[in-house]
Parts: structure tokens; sequence; C-alpha cells
């Protein structure tokens, strides 16, 4: 489920089987890692995509959180989201990001980061785009599997 009125009106009638929160985190900046940035952005876009299509039902993928690169206050932010999350009833929450800079703070949050090394998709047709994603996704199912059955 994704965050469209449609989707959300399901989500209400159901949301007792839906215990997982997808947050893509993405950075902004206008410096010589502008376009990388970009690059990660679409990158986790079609990936976090394909998750929520491979568990519709048992996730709910976010807006994306955006934030300024190098910005102290992000992590705050974040963890109000992720307050809020997990007092909803999401039991699992799962940020996913291609930005290294947060592995150095992934101790602080109570939900699981997804740190993936960004793949450069800026060459290639959108079918090529998914089927290399689509890769990265069947080796993350086994991830979700796993932290659904530790419960």
């Amino acid at each position: 489920m994704r965050w469209v009125a449609a989707d959300v009106e399901m989500y209400q009638k159901a949301a007792e089987y839906v215990d997982t929160a997808i947050v893509p985190l993405l950075p902004v900046s206008f410096g010589d890692d502008m376009k990388q940035n970009a690059s990660m952005a679409e990158f986790i876009g079609i990936l976090t995509t394909q998750l929520e299509k491979q568990f519709k039902g048992r996730i709910f993928l976010f807006p994306d959180f955006v934030y300024i690169k190098g910005h102290e206050a992000s992590i705050k932010a974040l963890k109000e989201w992720e307050n809020t999350l997990l007092d909803k009833q999401f039991k699992h929450v799962f940020y996913v990001t291609s930005d290294s800079s947060w592995r150095q703070q992934e101790k602080e949050l109570t939900g699981n980061l997804l740190w993936l090394p960004s793949l450069s998709l800026e060459h290639m047709q959108e079918q090529q785009k998914v089927s290399i994603v689509e890769d990265q996704v069947k080796q993350l199912l086994s991830l979700f599997t796993e932290k659904w059955q530790e419960d």
C-alpha cells in the first residue's frame, strides 16, 4: 500500500494486517554530489515501489523522508516519524537508503536501516531498471521474512 487515497482507504479497512512501514530516506544537496543524490533517489524510488508490490497487503510505503544532506536535525525529525509509526500499530519500520551517513546513526533508530549502494540507472531503459532492481528486491525478501518471524 502506498500513500495514495485508494490505498489509504484499503489500509483503513484492513489495518490489522499491515504491520510494516517502509520509509525511503532521500538526501538533497546542491553541491558536487547533487547528481549522485538524484541518482540515489531514483534507485530507492524504484526499489521501494517493487518492495511494495511484492508485499502488498503487509507493508505500507510512506512518502519519502527528504532531508538536506549533512543536516543534523534530520535524525530528530526521523525519530518523530518513527515514534508515531510505532504508536500506530506498525510493529516493523524499515528505512531504505543509499546514503551511507545513516549507517553512523543507525543505533539511534528503533527501526531497521536498509542501506544499499546505489546503482547508476541513468542510461538504462525503464524495463532494464526494473529488472535490475527486482534482483535486489529478491535478496531483501528473506530479510523481511526473517524480521517478521522474530515476532
